[in-house]
């Protein structure tokens, strides 16, 4: 599976890659895709075997969290901060 996390600052994006479970495995940081949002510019992509849990909660910065689906996205979180 294959996740974006957009967020409301730079800051909150290299928070979440910091304090993210290893168990995710890889995050990278990257350019928000134009479709997804146009706050800070910056989003992480999670690339994982199976699903991730997000407890939304935990990470204060968070815009959304989305699937990458086959038809495009599929919107799991969304804070309206």
């Amino acid at each position: 599976m294959k996740y974006i996390v957009t967020f409301y600052s730079h800051f909150g994006a290299i928070r979440f890659k910091r304090e993210a479970p290893t168990t995710w495995g890889t995050i990278q940081l990257m350019p928000v895709p134009r479709d997804l949002s146009l706050s800070c510019g910056t989003c992480a992509v999670i690339e994982v075997e199976g699903t991730v849990e997000f407890a939304h909660q935990q990470y204060h910065d968070i815009e959304q969290i989305v699937r990458v689906t086959g038809d495009g996205y599929e919107v799991l979180c969304h804070s309206d901060k």
